[in-house]
Parts: structure tokens; sequence; C-alpha cells
């Protein structure tokens, strides 16, 4: 059984580039602020969706599409906790996370997307999906372009731009 820990980010995650311009805007937001829990759940729940293609395990995308339901007012907040500690679960022991480069497994870190999202770890989630998004499929892909900044750019700046319009900001 894998050890790991939920609140770490991935090996590999933790040499991706920080978004700091998303840094900044969240902070500007007070993002963190109790009455701002709802854009924080919305914007990791954008972010998990752009990795939803790489998701592996149904029940990780039945977590995700509970985050939907529960945006939308057809779940309450109970059944938002219980998918939350199950997505971190399913993130926790994924398969990929046998390997020593487990958590490179584009799969993997868009299990973390979904589980932080699901917490309400909106930057956290938003790490971990631009780590899936540029080593995935369609990304630039492989550990070379994640350890490249570069690689990073189009999607930090697509989660800007959503965090702002979230928000209610100009982007």
């Amino acid at each position: 059984m894998p050890i790991a820990c939920f609140a770490l980010p991935a090996a590999g995650a933790q040499n991706a580039p920080m978004n700091r311009d998303l840094d900044r805007l969240a902070e500007q937001l007070g993002l963190d602020r109790a009455d701002h829990e709802l854009v924080r759940l919305r914007f990791g729940h954008a972010c998990a969706l752009r990795v939803r293609h790489l998701l592996e395990d149904p029940a990780v995308l039945a977590c995700l599409d509970g985050l939907g339901r529960y945006l939308d007012g057809a779940i309450d907040r109970a059944h938002l906790d219980a998918l939350a500690a199950e997505a971190a679960r399913l993130a926790n022991h994924h398969p990929g996370s046998n390997s020593i480069d487990g958590s490179g497994h584009a799969a993997v870190s868009a299990s973390y997307a979904v589980a932080n999202a699901l917490a309400g770890r909106a930057l956290r989630a938003a790490e971990y999906a631009a780590y899936a998004a540029v080593y995935g499929p369609g990304g630039p892909g492989g550990y070379g372009a994640v350890m490249d900044a570069e690689s990073f750019g189009p999607e930090h700046a697509w989660q800007c731009r959503q965090l702002a319009a979230l928000a209610g900001a100009a982007p």
C-alpha cells in the first residue's frame, strides 16, 4: 500500500512552477476567506474538469460529478463532505502511486486535483490540474515538459482568467 500525504504535493509536482500570478490574484480576492468558499469550490471544480479526460477511475469521476451536483444545489453538504473523503482516499491509493514516478502519471495528479477541489483547496487543485495537463496527453508531455516553466504558461494563464471570472473580477 502506498504511503501518501494528501496535503503534500505529489513527487514531481513539487518541481512544477507555482502560478505566482494566481497566488497574487487569490490574495487580492481574499480567496481563503470563509465567505469565498463557493468561489473556491467552483474554481477547483473548473480546474478539475480541465483534466477530467485524464481520470481513469470511475469512482473519482463520480466524486467530480458530485461536486458539480453540489454546486448545482442537487446534493447537501454532508454528501459533499463524504465525497471529499472518498476522493482523498482514492487519490492516495491510486495504482500509479506505487511507482517511483507515480505522481508523474497524469491520472494520479488529476485525481489529486479532484480531491483538492472537493476539499475546497482551490489553489492546490489548480497546481495538480496544471501538472496533469502539462504531463498528460494533449499537453507538452513528459517529465521534461514539467521541468520547463514555460510549459505551464497556457494553463496558468487560463487559471488566472477563470478565477477572475468566477470571482467577478476583471481579468
